[in-house]
């Protein structure tokens, strides 16, 4: 159950790292209300994951989902380049997260 905790935690640190794009400087109210929210979530699942989780094995899928979902969604939204070295490096944090998994 933790390992799902975790994952639901990590696609919403995806969530706010994206909607701080939105929130131009926290300049715009619902986008910003929105992202803080996200950020809230994410940070109390991921404590709640820690409480049975390593915290080096939790923190660092935590964040690795959190930066693979923010790349290819900056790939999608924002048109960001989606070059080989950009998904070799995202491949290899993946590969990350799973031997973390696996080794657990």
């Amino acid at each position: 159950m933790a390992w799902l905790v975790l994952a639901i935690a990590g696609l919403f640190e995806v969530g706010w790292a994206i909607g701080l794009k939105y929130t131009e400087g926290f300049t715009r109210l619902w986008p910003s209300v929105g992202t803080v929210g996200a950020m809230i979530v994410s940070v109390l699942l991921l404590g709640w994951a820690m409480r049975s989780l390593p915290v080096g094995t939790a923190y660092a899928v935590w964040t690795g989902i959190g930066a693979i979902g923010t790349v290819l969604l900056g790939i999608i939204l924002f048109k960001e380049p989606a070059t080989v070295a950009r998904l070799v490096c995202v491949g290899l944090i993946l590969a990350g997260i799973v031997g973390l998994k696996v080794t657990h």
